[in-house]
């Protein structure tokens, strides 16, 4: 049987490896044992973060909206079920958006589906 030499093969994974640990602190970054760990370490943050990084803003948007109501004296819940009621699909991220960089017509979207629901009376 012929031999095998498996020197270009081990450097080229060696050498992707460490490509991709490029930027680590200290030994992670130079040394094949750590980097390899670091590489995988960090796929799995990475995959387990593009998940959470939803749900994140997700609640981000619903506590803008819900500060921007607030304001005008309505509550959150009303505000999402009075949109359902009146069959208008608007996700979160506009209505923030809306409340943050645009008041005027948040306002007066706002104004308009909340028209027939009282509003909460302050404290």
């Amino acid at each position: 049987m012929s031999r095998v030499k498996r020197g270009a093969a081990a450097s080229k994974r060696r050498k992707t490896i460490l490509k991709l640990a490029k930027g680590y602190k200290w030994r992670r970054k130079s040394n094949f044992r750590a980097a390899k760990e670091a590489v995988i370490k960090a796929g799995k943050y990475a995959y387990r973060d593009r998940r959470t990084k939803k749900r994140t803003f997700r609640r981000l948007w619903i506590l803008r909206l819900n500060n921007g109501l607030k304001e005008l004296g309505y509550r959150y819940s009303d505000f999402i079920k009075a949109l359902r009621d009146q069959k208008i699909d608007l996700d979160r991220k506009v209505l923030s958006q809306l409340a943050v960089e645009n008041n005027a017509v948040f306002v007066k979207l706002v104004e308009k589906v909340m028209g027939d629901v009282k509003k909460v009376e302050k404290k």
